[in-house]
């Protein structure tokens, strides 16, 4: 992995890192919200919901427009799927390690039960 995607991943992680972050994105897989309708169900000022939003913004996960005289933010997947080949790759290694355990306690298994 070159250091342009894992600088990428580290502002994906850090950004999800935060339980208010991720029920950003979560209330935005629903459809595009404005910031002041995410700042609601939050007990936090709106300039702090902002501060939220501008993390998830830099990590490539949310964008903004305007609509007409709102602010709106957008889910942006394709940087979550910049850390599904990571995740991936972690998972494939456990699962080969995994492989190989089982490997090993099924030639384990005849000595056990002869020892019975």
């Amino acid at each position: 992995m070159d250091k342009s995607t894992n600088q990428n991943l580290d502002k994906v992680f850090s950004a999800l890192s935060d339980s208010t972050r991720r029920a950003i994105l979560m209330k935005l897989t629903n459809g595009d919200v404005g910031v002041m309708d995410l700042a609601a169900p939050f007990d936090m000022s709106q300039p702090a919901i902002s501060r939220h939003i501008k993390v998830l913004e830099t990590a490539g996960l949310v964008t903004r427009h305007r609509q007409g005289t709102h602010r709106m933010c957008r889910l942006a997947p394709d940087a979550l799927g910049e850390i599904e080949p990571w995740l991936s790759m972690i998972a494939d290694r456990y699962r080969n390690k995994y492989d190989r355990l089982d490997v090993v306690l099924e030639a384990m298994t005849p000595t056990i039960q002869g020892d019975e």
